[in-house]
């Protein structure tokens, strides 16, 4: 125990039964994170069900009463309103938080990280609480950074392509549902959307704002600044759902200070952490959901072409699993950044 190699954490995974949760547990097994004790948490409607952990089967607990004494690190993902409530009593009790909704993420006191991107913001957290960023951000920012480290980007033009899980498991059951109905010539009833999402694209992601944009593109614009610590970079976002199950996808085009040419940010790419770069120019030589993105870890890259408007401008298509990458994953690698600090 006195080696940190051999250090034991014990670890609380908040929101444990839902599409993220489940996926944290896989991760945390797959990646062999040095867990002691694990302890699931959820809602009162889901304590007293169990989930399997390597192979063990842990209860899950209420997390309204769960006392969070002894608790090393909290992976939370179980909403803002959650996240609110509990995440500074897991605080106080000594855990360091690593959080997946918004709750934190604009707070000055409190990091936003990505792991590939600015890891060392994680060690400054004096409210022990560490934001998870959006997963729309996420990915675009795993594929970014390295380009505005080399030629400083200044404007980010960006519309993503956002499955549905990133809505939750109500909104993949909504999709299935509605697809099934519709190839058998019945009627639907949206529920969770407020129009179709089978068959259709819907351009309206979380709440409207007073500026015309939603809440979810403005988060790319709040988040895209903080993380890469240059308030000057302009983006301008539309986000889009659309009928995939897992993987977001996003058209990203670039304004640079220095020119950078599609040859160098390839090659600048193919050696990013966390990025791989599919980009042939012939039929199915680039990243799609559904090909590369889903159940994968990394941030796919293709279409890499300059901007033929704009002198310093260049063009990306960046793909990526929104609930591994895109929360899950990250969520982990943190938990590793926390750990590693011994």
């Amino acid at each position: 125990m006195n080696d940190s190699q051999q250090r034991r954490f014990n670890v609380a995974v908040v929101g444990a039964t839902g599409a993220v949760g489940e996926t944290m547990l896989a991760i945390l097994a797959e990646r062999d994170f040095p867990v002691g004790k694990l302890v699931p948490l959820a809602s009162e409607r889901s304590a007293g069900s169990t989930i399997d952990y390597r192979g063990d089967d842990h209860v899950v607990q209420d997390l309204a009463t769960f006392d969070p004494a002894g608790i090393d690190i909290a992976l939370f993902s179980a909403g803002g309103e959650t996240s609110k409530e509990h995440a500074p009593r897991f605080a106080a009790a000594g855990a360091v938080v690593i959080d997946n909704s918004s709750a934190f993420r604009y707070d000055d006191d409190v990091p936003l990280v990505v792991s590939e991107v600015n890891p060392e913001a994680a060690r400054q957290r004096p409210r022990g609480i560490i934001a998870n960023p959006n997963c729309s951000t996420m990915q675009m920012l795993v594929a970014l950074a390295p380009i505005h480290r080399k030629a400083g980007i200044t404007r980010i033009n960006v519309a993503t392509y956002q499955s549905v899980s990133g809505a939750g498991r109500s909104a993949m059951e909504e999709l299935g549902k509605q697809t099934a109905q519709l190839l058998g010539f019945s009627g639907i009833d949206p529920q969770k959307f407020p129009v179709q999402i089978a068959f259709n694209l819907i351009p309206h992601i979380d709440s409207f704002l007073d500026n015309g944009f939603t809440k979810e593109e403005m988060k790319l614009v709040w988040e895209t600044r903080k993380i890469l610590g240059d308030d000057s970079i302009q983006v301008n976002p539309t986000a889009v759902r659309v009928p995939v199950f897992y993987g977001h996808s996003e058209a990203v085009h670039l304004e640079t200070r220095d020119k950078i040419t599609a040859d160098e940010a390839r090659a600048l790419l193919a050696s990013a952490p966390g990025v791989e770069v599919v980009d042939e120019r012939k039929p199915g030589g680039y990243p799609t959901p559904v090909t590369h993105a889903s159940g994968n870890d990394a941030v796919y890259v293709g279409r890499i072409r300059e901007d033929i408007s704009h002198p310093r401008g260049l063009d990306l298509w960046i793909v990526s699993d929104n609930i591994r990458k895109g929360a899950a994953l990250n969520a982990v690698q943190l938990a590793e950044l926390v750990a590693a600090e011994g």
